[in-house]
């Protein structure tokens, strides 16, 4: 087949023991390609190139580390409009969207591509006289990177860059969906003066690539994001050989709007987290949380901004909202939005299958009233355009009610109260908060995680990346 995208090990294209077809979500006649399959063999020979790479790289100067990343951050930023446009083929975004996620993934290499010039050592004076103790940031070894399915070019980005940036070697992994952004990203690399098996690629499913990175030795940190149950089972796993492991898990997010907010700021913020990228993010607001004196009128006015929303195939001119990623998901969104109506909830607006002129995974998005915080809808991630609306008192049940669940990553409120804003920054159980802004969309500068069930170990992105891609020595020298 012409269109047959290979693995990337030691340098090298190869093929693997089969291929899998990527189909675009908003026409299924659409193949997009056919992606190699890595199995553990191949995976295993992934490990040991980069293996055989790191004394290398973990040595390589700061510009050559720079060279490279503002190399891959340049090159995106020249192509992002074809890479978006190959995003929203394979994952479903819109294009706008998929344009704009490229762009923050040349960024995000830009980014690290200054970090790799900034170090982050410290030379400090012991409290012995004639003594000098330097304090090392050094990089750990293999890092095995595992990406999901929702974001396929920035957060391989956010993994990726860091990574090699404080000078690790790495073998990635893609989500079985959407290798192309994937592929796309070892492409480029390719091109760089990376030597060989600094970065390699190994596309394929979880049960062979992503468990054989788990389980190597020679892999010494996991970087995860997907699933809650593959990421406590990963965690688990790399805990037992005393492996470094970064895992982000999912939320549940709350969005408290107060009787005091601007309803149109409320309606906007509500409306993009929980609704644009088809509602298929981690940070999406799924929980919307309404005092009672706005509640009625938040409700009406979030309606009439579903029915302006246009549900098309995502490259399409006008699209708002494009499918949702494969069958498996779109059942999974249709099985939620019924057991809400069976527990109580009322189907206000959408959740239907639509028909396009494509065939496609296509859903309206559904809001759903008249629930409280006990509801399955409440406790469990849809990860769908989905939300429901919960009727509150006051502030102060608002906040008990955001903070009633086992995730904690993202958390809004909308209000023009800077008492009630200020407490809520402090007390809600997020790693991330907003205020009278959207729960999803985050900048790529600043420490992304969350707390409680939603994320486990040090923080993505920024320079607080370097706390999981490093390991700190302390070096003692006697003067004379």
């Amino acid at each position: 087949m012409s269109n047959t995208f290979q693995n990337y090990i030691n340098g090298e294209w190869v093929a693997g023991a089969g291929t899998r077809p990527n189909i675009n979500p908003s026409d299924t006649s659409d193949v997009i390609g056919h992606y190699a399959q890595a199995d553990a063999a191949q995976t295993e020979a992934a490990i040991a190139a980069a293996q055989a790479a790191f004394p290398g790289w973990a040595m390589s100067t700061p510009q050559q580390r720079f060279d490279v990343l503002d190399a891959v951050g340049n090159e995106l930023l020249a192509r992002k409009d074809e890479i978006g446009r190959l995003l929203s083929r394979e994952e479903g975004k819109t294009l706008p969207e998929g344009i704009g996620e490229t762009h923050r993934a040349a960024m995000i290499f830009k980014f690290f591509a200054g970090e790799a010039l900034r170090g982050g050592g410290e030379h400090l004076a012991s409290v012995r006289p004639g003594v000098g103790v330097d304090v090392l940031r050094q990089p750990v070894g293999v890092v095995g990177l595992i990406a999901p399915w929702n974001f396929p070019i920035a957060i391989p980005a956010w993994k990726i860059a860091p990574a090699l940036a404080y000078g690790n070697c790495v073998v990635f992994k893609p989500a079985e969906l959407v290798p192309g952004c994937g592929w796309t990203l070892a492409d480029i690399l390719s091109r760089t003066a990376l030597p060989k098996g600094v970065f390699n690629l190994v596309m394929g499913p979880g049960s062979q690539v992503g468990q054989t990175l788990v389980d190597s030795p020679l892999v010494r940190a996991v970087s995860f994001t997907g699933s809650v149950g593959t990421g406590r089972r990963i965690i688990n796993s790399c805990a037992a050989r005393q492996a470094k492991v970064q895992a982000e898990m999912g939320g549940k997010n709350p969005l408290v709007v107060l009787d005091d907010a601007d309803l149109d700021v409320a309606v906007n913020a509500a409306v993009q987290s929980a609704y644009f990228s088809t509602g298929q993010r981690c940070t999406a607001s799924s929980r919307i949380i309404v005092t009672e004196g706005v509640h009625d009128a938040f409700v009406d006015k979030v309606l009439a901004k579903l029915r302006t929303l246009k549900v098309d195939h995502a490259l399409k001119a006008g699209t708002d909202i494009g499918p949702v990623v494969d069958e498996k998901q779109l059942a999974q969104n249709l099985r939620y939005v019924a057991l809400a109506q069976t527990e109580g909830g009322k189907l206000a607006f959408g959740g239907e299958v639509l028909e396009r002129e494509t065939k496609g995974f296509f859903q309206m998005p559904a809001l759903i009233t008249e629930t409280t915080n006990a509801m399955t809808i409440s406790r469990e991630e849809v990860f769908g355009p989905v939300a429901n609306v919960i009727r509150v008192r006051d502030y102060e049940e608002a906040l008990a009610t955001a903070n009633d669940t086992e995730f904690g990553l993202s958390a809004g409120i909308c209000t023009t109260s800077l008492k009630h804003a200020t407490h809520f920054k402090l007390a809600a159980q997020a790693g991330m908060v907003m205020v009278n802004l959207p729960t999803a969309g985050v900048d790529y500068h600043v420490p992304f995680g969350g707390s409680k069930g939603s994320s486990y170990g040090p923080r993505e992105q920024g320079s607080h990346a370097k706390e999981f891609y490093t390991t700190v020595k302390t070096a003692y020298t006697a003067a004379g």
